[in-house]
């Protein structure tokens, strides 16, 4: 028995919290992503429904931790380098293997009665899991991509319930040199996977536009983007002198004071981090708790 159903089971009235997962794959950079997934979490425990969360961590490329499948919720980060430099390692080995057995859990819930698991993918967590279901390909780009760039929903994603309450297009931060293009359709089909978003529209760019997020199943989604990036956070990490330098050095004054100017006007970023991160938790309780909508609010 699981020590928060013993607690339930000595005091009645007691909530029973969701157990989540935050998988690491920042490989020990410093980042900022990681604190901003564990403050929406906190922020949000217990405002949906009277829910709490109980969170953990864990070092996967690091320390080749993984979670097992006592966790409801499982949020995997960002991180840097390539998505294939730990191709044939333990961690990837542990990495994927949990990914088949939270798949099997949802396949078989049906059947067996288990609540389903439910799993956010971002940014690097985005392109392992592409590669892992091969439902598309990940390439380098030809130059990074850097900043606040616009997001367009599919007409998949208009209907997403991660992009809830965002327009076309919303704003995200990018950050990443590799791209997830040139879609499986057979493994999309296979999967009853949906794309649900791609990047900016390049007219003058005659290359295909990289898919920006894919739900493979009602419980698993993933964007290439960082819904968890705090404007806040984020502009008082880039008006750091060494930082300014840094990025005026490799992309330009302009592209340094467009990026300053999106993170400081209210129309971009916050409203997506506002809507992404709540709204996979929001659903997320809703399924595994069977809470109507209009209570969860």
């Amino acid at each position: 028995m699981l020590a928060h159903d013993e607690a339930a089971l000595a005091d009645p009235q007691r909530v029973l919290p969701l157990r989540v997962a935050v998988l690491d794959l920042y490989n020990g950079e410093a980042n900022l992503g990681l604190a901003a997934i564990d403050q929406i979490v906190d922020r949000f425990s217990g405002k949906f429904g009277g829910i709490p969360f109980e969170k953990r961590r864990f070092d996967v490329r690091g320390r080749a931790e993984v979670p097992d499948n006592n966790f409801d919720i499982y949020i995997s980060s960002g991180g840097p380098g390539s998505p294939f430099e730990g191709y044939g390692s333990q961690w990837e080995k542990n990495y994927f293997g949990w990914l088949d057995d939270i798949w099997r859990h949802n396949t078989a819930r049906s059947v067996n009665g288990d609540s389903p698991k439910h799993v956010l993918f971002i940014c690097h967590s985005f392109q392992m899991m592409v590669r892992h279901f091969e439902v598309a390909h990940v390439e380098k780009r030809r130059s990074p991509s850097f900043g606040v760039f616009p997001v367009h929903p599919t007409s998949h994603g208009f209907h997403d319930p991660l992009f809830a309450g965002l327009s076309d297009p919303f704003y995200a931060a990018d950050f990443r040199e590799w791209q997830v293009v040139k879609k499986s359709a057979h493994h999309l089909k296979d999967l009853g996977a949906r794309i649900i978003a791609r990047e900016k529209y390049r007219p003058n760019v005659p290359l295909e536009r990289a898919i920006m997020g894919i739900r493979i199943s009602d419980e698993l989604v993933g964007v290439q983007f960082h819904p968890e990036a705090d404007p806040a956070g984020m502009l008082k990490h880039f008006e750091q002198p060494d930082r300014l330098r840094k990025i005026v050095e490799a992309h330009g004054l302009a592209k340094y004071r467009r990026i300053i100017g999106r993170l400081a006007d209210p129309q971009y970023l916050a409203r997506t981090y506002a809507a992404v991160v709540p709204n996979f938790l929001h659903e997320a309780v809703s399924a595994l708790r069977d809470i109507p909508q209009e209570q969860l609010t």
